[in-house]
């Protein structure tokens, strides 16, 4: 479980609490049914209770599946994986990973993972809305900061390339020389891009979601992971049925719904060559006079110096701690700091790796630094959790070739937030018994044997 790179694991039975879990303890359902026996069957099984596994359950409620015929199984606490590990971040793509998915995937399908991304906001600030969920969503605005002039022409290149292609571009403000220093605050600011993003809760976000489930009569079962999956011997031709063993049961299902992102590979094999888990960090950080107040940041933000280097910033509205997010590929930490990322651990956070982001902070608003800190300001908390990467840089939903009443939304590359909320109602929708036309999802997010087939000759081009 621990060996390097291993992508067949379990989550830790040990993990850290991010700053999201730090303050929701008191969530009534964080251990429920921790020691009861699961059901011997049911219609439904949703592995998972991340948002992912929680909206998908929340949808098929929605339509028409009675919750009693629904168990959701999590390894662990309710909601303890990237759900609640994450950044805050609901941010889409306006445009700078256009010219990588062109590449990869062709000009109509780029086109439309920006699209779904736009969406995915929208979708969300609907829905919390409408729902009134108190998940501290706060609708605002983000800056693409480019550091560098490396960035800089990145940025400009994949604007180009998205606006010949007919991208929608009305929502994107661009700022240069002294106006983008002034707009976002930042005296190494080359260039910036603005455009419609958000931040939230996720925990909360997850656990309003799963309580609407429970509450209605669907059962959640924590610290009961999924330990393996078979072929029932009282299958039929017409109706294939599924055992499903826990540490405290086997649950026989004809439907049975993989919401393990990093974690899928355990049970599914055949996506353990497309799905590689990775060890991401964030930290929250408790502001001094000069962002706090009227002082705080009223857009979140990417400070960055290349494609894959660089820090998420996101200050939370209703108290004004400020959530950092950690790049994935850093040219200023260790290779050892770097291979521990490929761990699927949650346990612990990397050192060298919160340094490296609190210095980056620093050298872009000074006032942060250690020596200008007061008692009680800076950093509060670090912590880690598991993302799931995949070589397109695109999910997968959908079921799986081969084996029917097997669904999966998984593989979201540390940008959940941003696809959730499209994925999952769409998944749904297939498990009812829809069209992949009718999820309105970019055809490359579909599972098919095409894909893998594809992915397996070296189909690849990250963005993240």
């Amino acid at each position: 479980m621990g060996s390097l790179g291993n992508k067949s694991s379990l989550p830790v039975a040990n993990p850290g609490l991010s700053f999201w879990q730090q303050t929701t303890r008191s969530f009534p359902y964080l251990n429920v049914n921790r020691s009861e026996p699961v059901p011997k069957k049911s219609e439904y099984v949703v592995i998972g209770s991340g948002i992912s596994g929680a909206l998908t359950t929340f949808e098929l409620i929605e339509g028409g599946v009675s919750p009693e015929d629904i168990v959701i199984l999590e390894a662990r606490e309710a909601a303890s994986g990237a759900s609640s590990r994450n950044a805050g971040h609901v941010r889409p793509d306006a445009f700078r990973g256009f010219q990588v998915y062109q590449k990869v995937l062709g000009k109509e399908q780029a086109l439309k993972i920006i699209a779904n991304e736009k969406l995915v906001f929208e979708k969300v600030d609907e829905f919390v809305k409408k729902h009134n969920v108190e998940c501290d969503f706060n609708p605002t605005t983000t800056f693409d900061v480019c550091l560098t002039q490396e960035f800089a022409d990145f940025n400009a290149q994949s604007l180009k390339e998205y606006k010949e292609a007919g991208g929608d571009t009305g929502h994107i403000k661009f700022y240069e020389g002294k106006e983008a220093k002034q707009k976002t605050r930042i005296a190494q600011t080359v260039t910036a891009y603005e455009w419609p993003a958000g931040s939230s809760h996720p925990a909360k976000l997850a656990q309003w979601l799963l309580t609407q489930s429970i509450n209605k009569g669907s059962a959640l079962f924590t610290h009961c992971p999924a330990m393996s999956i078979k072929k029932s011997p009282r299958s039929s031709s017409e109706e294939t049925l599924w055992e499903v063993t826990t540490p405290r049961g086997t649950i026989t299902t004809s439907t049975i719904i993989h919401c393990t992102n990093a974690f899928a590979p355990h049970l599914l094999p055949q996506l353990a060559a497309f799905v590689t888990p990775n060890r991401a960090q964030a930290h929250a950080f408790v502001p001094p006079s000069a962002l706090n107040g009227a002082n705080v940041l009223p857009s979140t933000m990417s400070l960055r110096h290349s494609l894959k280097h660089f820090y998420s910033v996101a200050q939370r509205k209703p108290d004004g701690v400020i959530i950092l997010g950690a790049p994935r590929t850093n040219p200023n930490i260790s290779q050892a700091a770097l291979d521990s990322r490929l761990l699927p651990d949650d346990s612990a956070f990397n050192d060298e790796v919160r340094d490296d982001t609190l210095a980056n902070f620093a050298s872009c608003f000074p006032e942060c630094s250690p020596k200008q800190l007061n008692h009680g300001e800076g950093l509060w908390h670090s912590w880690t959790g598991i993302i799931a990467m995949t070589p397109d840089s695109v999910p997968f939903v959908g079921q799986l070739p081969d084996m029917q009443g097997q669904w999966v939304c998984a593989g979201f590359n540390g940008h959940g937030m941003a696809r959730i909320f499209t994925c999952a109602p769409g998944l749904a929708k297939l498990v009812l018994g829809g069209t992949w036309a009718d999820t309105g999802l970019p055809e490359c997010f579909e599972s098919t044997e095409a894909r893998l087939e594809g992915l397996s000759n070296g189909v690849a081009g990250s963005v993240f």
